[in-house]
């Protein structure tokens, strides 16, 4: 019984130190290393995006102001026309009917014109003569001025009727290519309030133009001149390349958003780029070149209670400067880096002054695996959650 108990006592023994062990050697401590970066020369571009539609610079809807049926088409979709070439012909019966009885109209008044003015002459000779009454003048006045306004007036009705009927005949007012064609042979056309659109034109499809939509809180970053590239679903991975050339003051207001619309040149030689297509665009707004850093560098702030590393105190720590730091690791530890910041696209921030090309830039610290431990890294304890705080790196605005 007794050796029984002393095996028992030996095994819990045993035990506890194994949970001891366990505790103190086998579990692995959480590890963590600096996360440094060269700064590199290079080009930061900020640019705003939108979307559009590529329409022809020069797109015309041909119409008629007449009414009639159309009788003939000589063109059809995607046709090449010139300026001036005949596109489609009306009936011309009624139109040609009301020319020849405005016609008749015009020769009759100038037969009455003809007879009042023999008969102003021959009363104005009596009159002269004493043989008549001023009535009789005034009256004779009065036919041969009636006279004179009929003939103006069935002239210019003649030479209307002689207008609509060259209305019958529709020609291209621009050379170009056919994009639609609304009507066939045989349909009737009625021009009383809007003009039916019969065709549309364009003008040159090697030169097009991207009509994009502009959020109002980019437009006053938009400039004409300045450079654009944009792509079309239809070409995947091919980039097509442009120039803002107009900006538009009338807003569109959709669903209580407002935008702007930006006409971005877009020349087209191998004609790959169809009217109404959507574009992708993306407009450089600023372009500068310097030193640039990844953004997060300027958030970066050590914790000194947590970090084994030295933390060097700065001239700038020193006298409170508030401008914007960066953490710079070297032979003695961290120093602070007082750094005069430039343009920046909420990823990389370019550095006008404070920092070398050759500098060890302190992002930030990752976890690692002790087992993957490598020689010369830097190892310092987990910081509490939330991560280090912001502290003199903040960025600026």
């Amino acid at each position: 019984m007794k050796k029984k108990n002393i095996i028992l006592i030996s095994s819990i023994l045993l035990a506890g130190v194994a949970c001891v062990w366990f505790f103190a050697f086998g579990k692995p401590k959480d590890m963590y290393m600096l996360r440094t970066t060269n700064p590199q020369e290079g080009e930061l571009e900020l640019s705003v995006t939108a979307s559009g539609n590529i329409q022809p610079v020069t797109k015309v809807e041909v119409g008629t102001q007449v009414s009639g049926i159309v009788t003939r088409i000589f063109v059809d979709f995607n046709s090449q026309v010139k300026e001036g070439q005949l596109l489609a012909e009306l009936d011309k019966a009624t139109l040609s009917e009301r020319v020849r009885q405005a016609k008749a109209s015009y020769e009759n008044a100038e037969s009455d014109l003809k007879l009042a003015k023999l008969s102003y002459e021959r009363t104005k000779s009596l009159y002269d003569q004493k043989a008549s009454t001023p009535a009789s003048l005034e009256e004779a006045e009065n036919r041969l001025a009636n006279a004179k306004g009929k003939v103006i007036t069935t002239k210019a009705d003649y030479q209307q009727s002689l207008v609509n009927l060259s209305y019958a005949e529709i020609y291209s007012p621009i050379s170009g290519r056919v994009l639609n064609r609304a009507v066939d042979e045989g349909q009737t056309v009625a021009a009383s309030f809007n003009t039916p659109t019969l065709f549309t034109i364009a003008n040159d499809l090697t030169k097009m133009q991207v009509e994009a939509n502009v959020d109002e809180a980019d437009i006053g970053r938009i400039k004409v001149g300045q450079k654009a590239i944009f792509d079309v679903d239809t070409y995947p991975g091919e980039v097509f390349n442009g120039t803002v050339s107009q900006i538009r003051l009338e807003p569109t207001v959709s669903a209580n958003v407002v935008t702007y619309t930006v006409i971005i040149d877009a020349p087209n030689p191998d004609e790959k780029l169809f009217p109404g297509m959507t574009a992708n665009t993306t407009i450089t707004t600023q372009s500068s070149r310097g030193i640039i850093v990844p953004a997060e560098a300027l958030y970066f702030s050590p914790d000194a209670s947590k970090i084994k590393e030295p933390i060097l105190q700065s001239k700038d720590q020193e006298s409170g400067n508030s401008s914007n730091h960066i953490w710079v690791k070297g032979a003695e530890g961290l120093r602070s880096v007082s750094v005069n910041v430039g343009e920046s696209d909420g990823v990389n921030t370019i550095i006008k002054s404070g920092i070398q090309r050759n500098d060890e830039i302190i992002l930030g610290i990752e976890a690692i695996d002790p087992k993957s431990k490598t020689e010369g890294a830097s190892f310092f304890p987990k910081p509490p959650k939330g991560g280090p705080g912001g502290g003199p790196g903040a960025m600026m605005h």
